[in-house]
């Protein structure tokens, strides 16, 4: 996948002028990778435009011009973007009522260890946290996840075998299965 490059950054002043036609645009590729687990989990699998756009908002809401700062953002950012046969994804875990969101993060430790890929027919892989957001007593609502297809699983999801993401956490069991435009934006982008 092609990760973000400075190049690719439009300043705030044309980034403000273009903000309103882009807007539509990212939330439909959004849209796309976005894979309901459950009632209370989504995964949104990131790419080089997600990516963009994320680091166009936080340049716009920090005011950020400098351009080692701009390189900064970048940087970080990146790390949202998948490298050769694999799939990066932000994992929401959602629930509206604050004191049922506290108590779920709290039972949903270790959800690190419970959550994988499966592409039908060609196998599974398990998703790789970011472990710089464990913790031992309460799980973030985001996570950020890779899924390192490999060479196989990657070439079945390019030629459109949908993929769904398992949880198997002993206080949470879920489901979620791509649609065959998810899996074509999937394919798509394991093929840039």
């Amino acid at each position: 996948m092609k990760k973000v490059t400075f190049a690719d950054v439009r300043s705030l002043h044309d980034y403000e002028l273009a903000r309103d036609e882009l807007r539509p645009k990212i939330l439909a590729t959004k849209a796309l990778r976005r894979v309901a687990v459950g009632d209370h989990l989504t995964v949104l699998f990131e790419n080089h435009d997600t990516v963009l756009y994320q680091i166009q908002e936080m340049l716009r809401a920090e005011r950020i011009t400098h351009p080692d700062a701009i390189h900064h953002e970048i940087d970080t950012y990146n790390e949202l973007v998948g490298d050769k046969d694999e799939l990066r994804a932000t994992l929401l875990i959602e629930y509206s009522d604050p004191a049922e969101r506290d108590a779920r993060l709290r039972d949903l430790v270790g959800i690190e260890k419970h959550v994988r890929l499966e592409v039908d027919g060609a196998g599974s892989c398990a998703a790789e946290f970011d472990m710089r957001q464990i913790d031992e007593e309460r799980v973030s609502s985001v996570h950020y996840v890779r899924f390192p297809l490999g060479a196989k699983l990657a070439a079945a999801v390019r030629r459109g075998v949908p993929i769904e993401i398992v949880i198997d956490h002993p206080k949470m069991k879920a489901r979620g299965r791509s649609t065959a435009q998810q899996t074509a934006a999937l394919a798509a982008d394991l093929s840039d």
